[in-house]
């Protein structure tokens, strides 16, 4: 890792299931990767998720400051946002903010779900993405 970008390779989507998230002795998930700590994240936190067929996360959760952009990237499964399921598939995208209450599961018989998510301090973006950039005047050496 450089002061200038960092990057990290976790492999295919398809080998998440080798990752475990466990902050407790007694409370593991399975094929959760968080990556905050090793691309050093100063604004968000990502984690790279792969749910197995008939798996859900088996509780509620709020966040005090923080929303949540679920992004799907295969297979299927649902959100439970304040008692209404919520399907995402490849290309949904979805923000919840950080009242809502939440699960997700993958509720298919087979296949895996694989996911992203995006965490951010509610209400702290003040820019947008074109108005923060700047051209300069040197141009790529793309060689």
């Amino acid at each position: 890792m450089t002061n200038e970008y960092s990057k990290i390779d976790f492999g295919p989507f398809d080998q998440l299931e080798e990752s475990i998230y466990q902050p407790k002795p007694n409370f593991k998930i399975e094929g959760k990767r968080f990556v905050k700590q090793e691309l050093g994240l100063t604004s968000t936190e990502i984690s790279l998720n792969k749910m197995k067929p008939q798996t859900s996360i088996s509780f509620l959760h709020k966040h005090k400051e923080n929303e949540e952009i679920y992004i799907g990237i295969k297979g299927e499964g649902q959100l439970l946002l304040n008692g209404t399921y919520i399907n995402i598939k490849e290309g949904t995208v979805v923000r919840v903010a950080t009242h809502t209450e939440r699960a997700i599961r993958n509720h298919k018989i087979d296949g895996a779900f694989v996911f992203i998510v995006i965490q951010a301090k509610e209400n702290s973006f003040k820019g947008h993405t074109t108005s923060d950039g700047y051209a300069i005047e040197k141009k790529p050496n793309w060689t």
